[in-house]
């Protein structure tokens, strides 16, 4: 059974938010919103952390139950909500696009999270520069990666969990300054993703 009345805990620029803002528009799933605002450290609320210990968004309400982590929230709105996939059916095309998300998700966003730079880097320039290095750095190898699977998409006609976490990504080189001329397999995925209804509609600039 489906369930209904989720609720969303989340903050219009985090990355880990677009991508299931982004999977629920993509299955047109019906939801509510409950911004958690990071700069003024909402997060860390009593109350905020009574629904998700670990301080972070997004945090999904199902009922009484309140899910954390993008990806593991994602996954499971695919079980749910089979059509359309995120995740290809064929075992092999899952475990790659599940790699290059991984790769994402674990290997270059979290360096740029306000926590990390806040305790490592108390200049804005040099919180620019740490986030710079580490996202062209990831990009290289992902731009190698894309050269062999992309068309329009990370991997093929469909958008993947892949594209649901470059494209944030993305979003956030461009506010580090990152150039995209290096990358431009990244780029034209990007382009075509925003050109999407439900990368549109799930936007930070539709929340801000």
């Amino acid at each position: 059974m489906k369930p209904e009345n989720l609720t969303l805990f989340h903050y219009w620029r985090s990355s880990c938010s677009w991508r299931v803002r982004w999977a629920l528009a993509l299955k047109e799933i019906p939801y509510q919103t409950k911004p958690i605002n990071l700069l003024k450290d909402e997060q860390k609320s009593d109350l905020y952390k009574k629904l998700n210990p670990s301080e972070q968004v997004p945090c999904l309400q199902v009922g009484n139950t309140f899910l954390s982590e993008s990806l593991a929230i994602i996954e499971w709105l695919d079980e749910i909500y089979p059509y359309p996939k995120i995740l290809p059916g064929d075992p092999l095309k899952r475990l790659q696009v599940r790699s290059l998300s991984y790769k994402i998700a674990s290997g270059i966003q979290p360096l740029q999270n306000l926590s990390v730079m806040k305790k490592y880097h108390r200049e804005k320039e040099t919180q620019q520069e740490w986030s710079k290095y580490w996202i062209e750095k990831g990009f290289k190898s992902i731009e190698k990666i894309l050269e062999k699977t992309a068309s329009p998409f990370c991997f093929g006609q469909e958008v993947t969990l892949a594209d649901l976490c470059l494209i944030p990504q993305v979003y956030n080189a461009k506010r580090f300054s990152v150039s995209m001329a290096e990358f431009p397999k990244i780029e034209k995925i990007y382009n075509n993703c925003l050109a999407t209804k439900a990368c549109q509609e799930s936007h930070p600039d539709q929340f801000q």
